[in-house]
């Protein structure tokens, strides 16, 4: 032990990267924790490697995460970066080790990654994908008689799961049919042909299956009253448009059925020149004046039940309702003291474009529950630049961030998110908001997400720091042994001290998609990254690039920005 005490200055100058200078002599093992971790694609985990230092009497430990050189066996699966955090990349198992050099030779430790494809909503197969009701269809002879239907789920694996008891049953005519709300047993009540619809939820997936329940004897159900919502409406001459509902009330049984779109009812207007009504009860205006909106209801033994409702147009340009607000993504976790995160707003119009971004319009409001822990930047302005919805932790906790906006009609919509910094553990963990955690991680996160209608084949894919393809795909139109990427994606980069880190998102060709732009802080470039300075910055049937700049941080912004990014696909 003499020996190690008198070192040469060399040896603790080699070793001082890793031991610092308050260290005993030398780095002699190193441990990762947690030896073991289960992800799915697209997630993270930060892996901490602990070094021992000194001699067997009088040992000590630290934290040398940032110290040493992690791998990974199969960076196919999961990639590791120079602080140890772990991204899912794709399905498997990869071992990630961190190696040192120490007092007597090179020392190493590993852990295990397992990665599996990422599923929402499912079963021991995978996510259930499609819901099919067995048989198709059925058909009893009187009101009275029952049949037994079946849910079966295809999962992501193709597997098949009985959801019988674990769907939502409802039949779209109560008259025609019954059926047992988790059972699957219809009954027949009255005459004619009713839809079995099966619904199956988990964790915000939903998939649906239908049947047909043909009741061939009994009473045919008629229909004694007719009413039309709403009563009136007022319509620009512009062409504005406005939905009327029928609801129709059984004689029999006084229970009400939505009729608009049946094939018995005729909408008419009395002044087609001032307005018409579609089959489906939606009327457009088109010179100013007053109509009469007629829907008439044929039943099967041709009696005939009427109502009516007013229309009254004029040259006034419509209205612009802000049907409802969103924000994106609707929780943030934090994982130091200071950490900054940005939310944005996404507001839903009744007219052309249905879907906008109003994170920085001046008409809409960003508050914090608790401003003085977790302070919100509301808009500067509505410029392309300003950077309202960021949130910064200055303390431990939950808190929720409102958005409210105001539509040109004066309607008020408002919407609610959580952001966390996790409170510590003794002794804090990583990802915990302890004191001492504000240090900068040197990790900025990019996050993806759809502003468009198009919710089947849209995708965004990104490149991982090193220029791994496809770490960040995003969308269902991209797909892994039949998974589909998520609707709000992310993935983490590192920047430097100095030099800031630049990713290109792309947005490939997808057939039946319409591309429609980036937000502001994405910057429309070509296949090289170069930056499009004039129109067309986009294509709408693509493939179409954008680059985000993740920035050094500063005196004035210690933390590194996390980018939250929107794409328009429709």
């Amino acid at each position: 032990m003499l020996a190690r005490r008198s070192l040469p200055v060399v040896l603790f100058v080699c070793l001082g990267v890793i031991a610092g200078c308050g260290n005993p002599s030398g780095l002699d093992s190193i441990v990762v924790s947690p030896s073991t971790q289960s992800l799915t694609v697209g997630q993270t985990a930060q892996l901490t490697a602990t070094g021992t230092f000194g001699n067997a009497n009088h040992p000590s430990t630290q934290n040398v995460s940032s110290s040493v050189t992690w791998t990974s066996s199969a960076p196919s699966v999961a990639t590791v970066n120079s602080s140890g955090l772990v991204t899912a990349v794709g399905g498997g198992s990869t071992t990630v080790s961190a190696n040192a050099a120490a007092y007597n030779g090179p020392v190493s430790s590993s852990a295990v990654i397992t990665v599996t494809s990422s599923g929402v909503g499912g079963t021991a197969g995978g996510a259930v994908v499609s819901l099919a009701v067995i048989p198709g269809s059925q058909s009893v002879s009187a009101p009275g008689l029952t049949s037994q239907f079946l849910a079966i789920g295809t999962t992501s694996s193709g597997a098949t799961v009985n959801l019988t008891s674990q769907v939502a049953w409802t039949s779209s005519s109560t008259g025609i049919a019954t059926i047992g709300v988790s059972t699957g047993l219809a009954t027949a009540v009255g005459q004619g042909s009713a839809t079995i619809t099966a619904i199956y939820s988990n964790s915000g997936t939903v998939v649906t299956g239908t049947a047909a329940f043909t009741v061939s004897g009994g009473t045919t159900q008629k229909y004694t009253a007719l009413s039309i919502t709403p009563g009136s409406q007022a319509l620009s001459a512009s062409g504005q448009t406005g939905q009327f509902v029928a609801i129709a009330t059984n004689g029999s049984t006084g229970l009400l059925s939505d009729v608009t779109s049946s094939p018995a009812i005729a909408w008419s207007s009395s002044s087609p020149s001032i307005a018409v009504v579609s089959g489906a009860g939606l009327a457009t205006g088109k010179a100013a004046g007053i109509t009469t909106v007629t829907a008439e209801l044929t039943n099967p033994d041709n009696s005939v039940v009427t109502a009516n409702a007013t229309i009254a147009v004029s040259n006034t340009p419509p209205a612009e309702p802000l049907l409802s607000l969103t924000i994106i993504p609707s929780a943030i976790t934090v994982g130091n003291l200071q950490d900054s995160a940005q939310f944005l707003a996404i507001g839903t119009f009744s007219s052309v474009p249905y879907v906008r971004d109003l994170t920085n319009s001046p008409t809409l409001t960003w508050t914090s529950a608790t401003p003085s822990v977790f302070p919100v930047n509301t808009n500067t302005g509505g410029t392309s630049s300003a950077t309202a919805g960021i949130v910064t932790a200055y303390g431990v906790g939950t808190t929720t961030i409102i958005a409210e906006a105001t539509g040109n009609d004066g309607s008020i919509q408002t919407a609610t998110a959580q952001f966390t910094c996790p409170a510590p553990d003794s002794p804090p963990k990583p990802g915990q908001c302890y004191q001492g955690s504000q240090a900068n991680a040197l990790l900025s996160t990019i996050t993806v997400y759809n502003e468009g209608l198009n919710t089947s084949n849209w995708l965004v894919t990104a490149p991982s720091e090193t220029g791994t393809l496809n770490v960040l795909h995003c969308g269902p139109g991209w797909t892994v042994a039949g998974n589909s990427g998520g609707s709000v994606c992310s993935a983490t980069y590192s920047v430097t001290l100095t030099q800031g880190t630049t990713i290109m998102l792309t947005a490939p060709a997808q057939q039946g998609v319409q591309f429609g732009g980036w937000s502001y802080n994405c910057t429309p470039s070509n296949s090289s990254g170069v930056a499009l300075t004039s129109p067309p910055h986009w294509t709408a049937t693509g493939p179409n690039y954008c680059t985000v700049t993740l920035s050094p941080p500063t005196a004035a912004e210690p933390l590194n920005s996390n980018v939250t990014v929107g794409a328009i696909f429709n």
